[in-house]
């Protein structure tokens, strides 16, 4: 109780002390940000400060909006920058961390290379260890979070250990480190603080206790009024509560702003769920679109994307295992080794889907959704003690595990 006290002090702390300000004037700020130095880079080809900033800029605001263009946009932006001024450590380093948000790991390896003493640096060694995890050499990860945060407690890397402990079986751990990590932030550090509280909100979320996650998403939301991010929060737990009307609403408005195709693709598993299909095609045709358009631009972020939807949204199971087996090869975690498995499910081949389901499972991963597709899978190897053990699992983990939930 008295830890709860303390805590709730600190959030009213940081938000008595909180500027005004929210996503929508912060999204105005750094277009014009953009827009200003993109005029002077213009007048000044030659300045790399410059240019530096401006990529560092487009990329902050990319991180914004969320929109894959502006992403492209940020790209383009770094190469013309190293094919006139050569591999700059800082250019190569923001390089690695968008090749890494668009999941193209092996890019993110080459552009550490590219610069000879980047690899040494705190940055990118924090950057190293987030590949480690998603390659799935999980202790690999844990060890080398644990040695950066020794030399330097930076609020991002401690969430980064938080997350490793909110994956593999240590939620309560997991919180008192995003707890720390929020109060290494400054009252400046809002959209930071918001996206830690969005952390403990899901975590809260994926285990079932959904008081305690409306408590962390509100917390987000006051801190950093105005998110889409905290909006699709908002929508998913109001589907989970069964307000289908408010989370259908917020969806739409989120889809507005964004057009972002997985968002679009909840809404059509909304109106899926609510035994509505008919008006859930024109989303799903909509998401489709825009997965397959990156993909035959060479894009590989939405791989994961397009597994899930042609294993559950829109049921072609060759489909769903074609882009399962991609995904998986780029980044064999237990993420997608679940994921691999199950779309070998839905196309008959359970042996062989018990395979990767074990390689998930051997990871330590505790995931309510993967406990449940382990038991479904058991069950239909006719392993019915495995299958009861898994589902018992599920349920331990989040009572609630089926319930309306969106794939991030």
């Amino acid at each position: 109780m008295a830890g709860k006290m303390v805590e709730t002090m600190a959030t009213q702390s940081v938000l008595r002390e909180a500027p005004t300000a929210g996503f929508n004037e912060e999204l105005v700020r750094a277009e014009k940000e953009v827009a200003l130095l993109t005029s002077r880079c213009k007048d000044h080809p030659w300045d790399l400060q410059g240019r530096v900033r401006l990529a560092y800029r487009m990329f902050h605001r990319a991180s914004l909006t969320g929109k894959l263009a502006d992403l492209e946009q940020v790209e383009a932006a770094i190469l013309q920058t190293i094919h006139q001024f050569g591999p700059k450590e800082d250019l190569c380093l923001l390089k690695a961390n968008l090749d890494f948000r668009l999941h193209r790991l092996a890019g993110v390896r080459h552009d550490l290379e590219m610069a000879p003493l980047l690899p040494g640096r705190f940055d990118a060694r924090v950057l190293q260890a987030d590949l480690a995890f998603q390659e799935g050499q999980y202790e690999v990860a844990h060890l080398a979070l644990q040695e950066l945060i020794r030399e330097n407690p930076t609020w991002d890397t401690i969430a980064r250990l938080a997350h490793w402990k909110s994956k593999l079986g240590e939620p309560a751990e997991a919180d008192k480190l995003y707890e720390q990590a929020e109060e290494d932030l400054t009252a400046k550090q809002m959209l930071s603080y918001a996206w830690l509280e969005l952390q403990r909100g899901m975590l809260d979320f994926n285990h079932g206790r959904y008081p305690e996650a409306w408590a962390h998403y509100r917390r987000a939301e006051a801190g950093y009024p105005g998110h889409w991010h905290t909006a699709e929060h908002f929508a998913e737990l109001h589907a989970a509560e069964g307000n289908f009307d408010e989370a259908e609403t917020i969806l739409k408005q989120v889809i507005a702003r964004t057009s972002k195709p997985e968002i679009q693709q909840a809404l059509g598993e909304l109106y899926v769920f609510t035994d509505r299909p008919e008006q859930a095609q024109p989303w799903f045709d909509s998401a489709l679109a825009t997965y397959l358009d990156s993909v035959r631009r060479g894009g590989v972020h939405y791989l994961h994307h397009l597994a899930d939807f042609y294993a559950d949204a829109r049921l072609e199971p060759a489909e769903a295992l074609r882009w399962a087996e991609q995904d998986m090869k780029m980044r064999p975690n237990f993420s997608t080794q679940s994921t691999l498995a199950w779309a070998l499910f839905r196309n008959g081949r359970v042996k062989e889907a018990l395979e990767y389901i074990g390689l998930a499972l051997d990871s330590g991963v505790r995931d309510a959704v993967i406990c449940s597709c382990a038991s479904e899978l058991f069950g239909a190897a006719g392993e019915t003690a495995r299958s009861v053990h898994f589902a018992e699992l599920a349920l331990q983990t989040n009572p609630k595990h089926r319930n309306f939930r969106m794939h991030h």
